[in-house]
């Protein structure tokens, strides 16, 4: 976080940032640091909920390679966001959270009448309903985006994924709702962890586990959908995260919550430091940076065997 605050096309020595925060600072110091807290907040709100969504994914559907877009998460606020500025005029800004989060949530609900019920579906009916569901919207999308060249030119800036630009409305109007898929999955930790030893196992301790794969799934849907309402689709951190999780701190989902809350935030940060900074004085997109960090290490974990289907 200090780093977000001091780094980027221009640094800023961590004393000024002190006095920026203190009001002793020049004006332009100032400006500078006050446009990029609200941008190092929104980083770590939406890597937690990014990560712990693509943890609960992953619980849910038993596959390692699961992640936020495999529900629909991402062309479905897409689609949402598309059609809100296809015909309404409205350009993309504050609320994209707004415009994003009914169809995200929406494309997670077909997902799921799609996929049956979670007692009887499998990890492949899963894939292959969020394929299905993906390949339509993605349809749709392209369709619009390529009659419309006002579309795309809104479009186009919010697709790829970042933080720029990032203001405390976003900020104030994310907070709540990844806030609440935080804790709903904290609420149902330990019965991931006997779900994880087997549904009969689980169904003999008592455990319902249509019900906690529901909420499981419900959290999921609702942290993926509001941070990618906020900032865009970011590729790669609900599937990496978990994993580096995984390594530090086992397999109890209480840890593993903790875990990839802060994994998430640090990964998320990390990467739009590293999007100033590369290309200075322009800048990268988180997304791409996300990206350019994900692929090589899942490449990497399928070659050494360490993620299997």
């Amino acid at each position: 976080m200090i780093a977000s605050v001091a780094l980027g096309t221009r640094p800023i020595p961590l004393p000024e940032v002190w006095d920026a925060a203190i009001g002793t600072a020049q004006p332009h110091v100032e400006q500078v640091v006050a446009a990029r807290i609200p941008r190092t907040l929104l980083g770590v709100v939406v890597g937690a909920g990014l990560g712990v969504s693509g943890l609960l994914i992953q619980a849910v559907m038993r596959n390692p390679l699961a992640e936020p877009g495999l529900l629909g998460v991402t062309m479905g606020a897409s689609a949402s966001v598309v059609t809100v500025a296809a015909f309404s005029g409205l350009s993309l800004g504050l609320g994209a959270i707004g415009l994003a989060m009914p169809g995200a949530l929406l494309a997670v609900a077909a997902v799921y009448l799609l996929g049956g019920r979670a007692r009887s579906s499998s990890a492949v009916s899963w894939v292959l309903a969020g394929a299905v569901v993906s390949a339509v919207l993605g349809a749709y999308v392209q369709a619009m985006v390529l009659s419309r060249p006002e579309v795309f030119d809104s479009y186009r800036h919010w697709v790829v994924g970042s933080l720029a630009g990032a203001h405390f409305e976003t900020l104030f109007t994310a907070a709540p709702f990844i806030t609440a898929g935080l804790a709903c999955a904290w609420s149902i930790a330990p019965a991931l962890n006997q779900i994880s030893l087997g549904d009969d196992l689980a169904h003999s301790l008592g455990v319902k586990v249509v019900l906690v794969r529901t909420i499981a799934l419900a959290a999921a849907a609702v942290l993926a959908a509001t941070a990618t309402a906020a900032v865009g689709p970011i590729a790669f951190v609900g599937l990496v995260v978990p994993h580096l999780a995984r390594a530090l701190a086992g397999t109890d989902y209480r840890w593993l919550i903790l875990q990839t809350v802060l994994l998430g935030a640090v990964l998320l940060l990390g990467a739009d430091v590293a999007a100033r900074v590369v290309a200075r004085p322009q800048e990268l997109m988180v997304g791409v940076v996300t990206a350019f960090i994900g692929a090589p290490f899942l490449l990497l974990a399928v070659r050494r065997g360490r993620i299997t289907g």
